[in-house]
């Protein structure tokens, strides 16, 4: 009877473990929680993003444009893809990503879609739903960045394939 039960809290945990590792709300705060860590987010100068030169991206110090440091660790930890990008104007720049263009690069310099993620993130909301990331629909959650003053610097993004 004991090991019975053993089996079947096991059961649970995994079953438990295993959604929790798919909700991209926890997996948001986890990228969210990487850089705030380093120090609060700020915009100074220029960095290039691709082929674009958009605001440098910063969190304390550390520079995240072109750096995949913690986008790569959210990947290994939860198996999902994710994205910081920059606000340049009224566009939302891809500065540090593990999402693949289809040529197999990263796709740093690109856009995020004029969807309902860029709206929420746009007004300073959280936005979680299904969004097609270069056709393939994911589970996934957009939050803006903020610097001290509040002015929306930025946003971030994950996504879990369906």
């Amino acid at each position: 009877m004991k090991f019975t039960a053993i089996l079947a809290t096991a059961a649970f945990v995994a079953a438990a473990s295993s959604a929790h590792a798919n909700d991209p709300k926890a997996t948001i705060a986890d990228l969210d929680a990487r850089p705030a860590k380093i120090g609060a987010p700020k915009v100074n100068g220029t960095e290039k993003a691709g082929e674009k030169d958009v605001p440098g991206l910063y969190f304390g110090e550390r520079k995240i444009n072109n750096n995949y440091d913690v986008v790569d660790a959210v990947r290994k930890a939860h198996n999902a893809t994710a994205t910081v990008f920059v606000k340049n104007g009224d566009e939302f720049v891809r500065v540090s990503t593990n999402v693949l263009t289809p040529e197999g690069k990263r796709g740093v310099g690109t856009q995020l879609a004029r969807n309902a993620a860029y709206d929420a993130v746009s007004k300073g909301q959280q936005f979680c739903g299904t969004i097609d990331v270069l056709g393939t629909p994911y589970d996934s959650c957009y939050n803006p960045i903020k610097d001290g003053s509040g002015k929306i610097i930025g946003a971030s993004y994950v996504g879990h394939k369906k």
